[in-house]
């Protein structure tokens, strides 16, 4: 059977029942799922990372990038926020993507730059989920064989085999058909986030009380001519600033998450997403203080860049083992959560470009045991299952691609983050130009293009020593 759009607008009989004033299926989110899908997308793997940031700035260059970086992110958002509708925030015209707020607001080459910029930037979160997600699976092969043969043993095991399985299992979560239907998975993903943040958090506190090596902890971080050379000092502080930075990014998905927030007269959906980001950004700044202080009272200046893959412990195994597959759960959800607006807008261009052709536009009805009916698009199967592959392909193949994520990263988070949201801002309020609130907005775009352009450096630095230390026929690991 096949059927044109979305079955589901015609069920119950009335067809406006179950439909939006755009006419599209009825948005049943609330500030709550869209809570889980920001901390789903900000709350990652890097928390474990940390405390080595914070190890690089020390006591007090630590703890103030977290929160500076927790305020530019939470103000930022709460001015995209208000345009998800366009002109009017709560009673204008709906835009579905990041792209069509741009357009709306600002339109020109900018739109442009923030598709560009928006997508490459997903694209290389996927494939880093891809491969620091096969790390975590690594882990917990290597943590079994030290506490079997002694933490001395060499234990190494290849990745490669788990980036194929997280690359399955991601064939059949990205036929999940869009946003609104990826609730479910971003709840299990954040509950997964709090796990294994509590483990490495837990871990930490015991290594701090029982007391059993000497840990050296500074004002400044890592001590030049003692940890590092000089040169060393400048990039890891860099390279740490740009780590923080970016560890709060959710903007690039910021107004695909808006669209599945149900509109009420009494809460529109700004005012819900709003509480939401105060919700999302509150946890995670919680959790990055915590795990970032604590972990770098329990590693001193010597803290290793994950304290779970990188066996900053090694004992309860159990627990070690126990909190790297809450990664990989976590990474799967978060996957979808950055893949789902790549995969909407090449779905809807070429619907647009092909609506006549059936390939594109038509779902086939196919019933699925203990599930009931599915809608299969042919194009969205075809397309996603290809997106997956060589996204796998790519992490096998570069390995260190982190470090073309942290590049990514630098050139996303000024665009996405910051310049965007405030030039949409100044052009829906029409702003004064050279007021106080005018000036004060463009300086805190300049400091942030600043950040995004040595965070920049710094990546490019560690991506050359990846280049030269690469062995390709090795095992990594």
């Amino acid at each position: 059977m096949f059927v044109e759009k979305i079955p589901g607008d015609y069920e119950n009989g009335d067809v406006n029942k179950n439909l939006d004033d755009d006419v599209r299926v009825k948005r049943t989110g609330t500030w709550v799922t869209a809570s889980a899908h920001i901390i789903t997308a900000v709350i990652g793997s890097g928390v474990l990372s940390l405390a080595w940031a914070v190890a690089q700035l020390g006591w007090v260059g630590g703890p103030a990038a977290l929160v500076v970086f927790s305020f530019i992110t939470y103000f930022t958002s709460t001015l995209l926020a208000d345009a998800y509708r366009a002109p009017d925030p709560v009673r204008g015209q709906r835009n579905y993507t990041y792209m069509d707020a741009v357009r709306a607001y600002l339109g020109g080459r900018k739109v442009q730059l923030c598709g560009l910029a928006q997508y490459m930037n997903l694209t290389g979160i996927t494939i880093g989920y891809t491969i620091t997600s096969s790390i975590s699976m690594v882990a917990v092969k290597r943590s079994n064989c030290f506490h079997k043969h002694g933490h001395q043993a060499k234990c190494e095991t290849s990745n490669y085999p788990f980036m194929v399985i997280f690359g399955c299992i991601q064939i059949v979560l990205s036929q999940i058909p869009n946003f609104a239907k990826l609730s479910w998975l971003s709840i299990i993903a954040s509950v997964m986030s709090f796990a294994y943040s509590f483990i490495g958090l837990g871990l930490s506190i015991a290594k701090v009380a029982g007391g059993e090596e000497d840990v050296r902890t500074t004002l400044t971080g890592v001590i030049v001519g003692v940890d590092v050379s000089g040169s060393e000092k400048v990039w890891r502080t860099l390279q740490a600033i740009g780590d923080i930075a970016f560890a709060y990014s959710f903007s690039n998905v910021l107004i695909e998450i808006q669209d599945t927030i149900k509109w009420s007269p009494v809460v529109p959906e700004n005012k819900s997403m709003k509480r939401a980001t105060a919700i999302g950004v509150s946890t995670t700044i919680i959790f990055y203080l915590l795990c970032g202080l604590v972990g770098y009272a329990a590693f001193g200046n010597d803290a290793p860049g994950n304290f779970l893959t990188g066996f900053g412990f090694y004992e309860p195994f159990w627990l070690i083992d126990f909190a790297n597959i809450c990664i990989a759960i976590h990474l799967l959800g978060a996957y979808q959560v950055f893949a789902q607006p790549l995969f909407g807008f090449v779905e809807g261009w070429c619907s647009r470009r092909w609506p006549g052709n059936r390939f594109f536009t038509s779902e086939q009805a196919v019933r699925v045991p203990f599930y009931g009916v599915y809608y299969i698009n042919l194009f969205r199967l075809v397309w996603r299952t290809t997106y997956v592959i060589v996204t796998a392909f790519v992490a096998m193949l570069f390995p260190f691609f982190n470090n073309f994520l942290g590049l990514i990263g630098a050139g996303s988070f000024w665009p996405l983050v910051v310049y965007f949201p405030i030039e949409i801002h100044i052009a829906q309020t029409k702003m004064a130009k050279f007021s106080f609130k005018w000036m004060w907005l463009k300086i805190l775009t300049w400091a942030c293009l600043i950040v995004s352009l040595i965070a920049a450096a710094a990546s490019v630095q560690g991506l050359i020593q990846s280049l030269q230390a690469y062995k390709p026929f090795q095992l990594q690991y």
